[in-house]
């Protein structure tokens, strides 16, 4: 019985640094107003554009005052020529350290890109990591499953567990599970849009991927995708592609056997 105690303990602190990540908190204090042509109230209203903005993210813990922050953003929105400028930095509280300076500016006060402001406000916080764990991807083919199983680790290192890789031609399908390891990169869990066909798509991450595949097809021996976009259902238990694959196949016969000429993996749930 204690043994199995303990199994269950060690399996709940392992589960915890996945899904217990810690949020951080940041404080948005009120923009000045500088110059002529600028008033308080537009200042104030470029305040509150920003904290809107971040709330909506859900991975920052938008606090009210100085007081309980880990990083604060102070702004300024001043004219320069026929533009309004919001000028700003984000100070690490603990030492003092201002990360970065940025702004934004446009024509008029309401055409500030808010979203883009944001972006760079945070751009050196440390905001969650969702994709940690391990996922599954499974392709349904006619001659059986293709399958991923991909761990991402807090050092941003990959285990590829099983990567299957496929490919049909003159009627033969091969297949051979391959395995290795790799690196990604992982950026954000911003509300940013992209464009895919002409539309706009909101996604949660951008990440890169990097991997060295071992008894796979020749073809697939190594997978390097950047810029990948990543959309996460709500609870961030599984998440789709929306802007390209992991490749693992070809089909060299038409859409008889598969409806495009190249197969990837695109939708994977966590497993653990």
């Amino acid at each position: 019985m204690k043994k199995i105690k303990l199994v269950l303990f060690l399996l709940i602190v392992s589960l915890s640094a996945v899904y217990a990540q810690r949020i951080p908190a940041v404080s948005v204090i009120n923009f000045d107003a500088s110059g002529a042509g600028v008033t308080a109230a537009d200042a104030q209203n470029m305040t509150n554009r920003v904290l809107t903005e971040l709330t909506s993210w859900g991975t920052l813990n938008i606090v009210p005052d100085s007081a309980g922050a880990e990083y604060i953003i102070r702004g300024t929105l001043s004219r320069q020529g026929g533009n309004f400028v919001l000028s700003a930095s984000t100070t690490l509280v603990s030492s003092g350290q201002v990360l970065n300076q940025y702004s934004e500016q446009a024509q008029t006060v309401n055409g500030i890109s808010i979203p883009m402001f944001c972006a760079k406000a945070v751009e050196r916080v440390p905001l969650p990591n969702y994709l940690l764990g391990t996922w599954q991807s499974t392709i349904t083919m006619p001659d059986g499953p293709v399958v991923c199983i991909i761990e991402f680790r807090t050092d941003r290192t990959v285990r590829v567990e099983r990567f299957d890789t496929w490919e049909h031609r003159q009627s033969n399908a091969l297949r051979y599970e391959g395995y290795g390891t790799g690196t990604y990169t992982y950026a954000g869990f911003a509300n940013r849009n992209i464009n895919i066909g002409g539309r706009q798509v909101r996604v949660d991450a951008t990440i890169s991927v990097h991997l060295s595949l071992e008894e796979t097809l020749p073809d697939q021996a190594s997978v390097n995708q950047s810029g990948i976009s990543l959309v996460f259902n709500g609870d961030r238990s599984a998440f789709e592609i929306v802007n390209g694959m992991l490749q693992c196949g070809r089909n060299f016969d038409g859409p008889s056997v598969y409806h495009s000429d190249v197969l990837g993996f695109t939708q994977f749930t966590k497993i653990r």
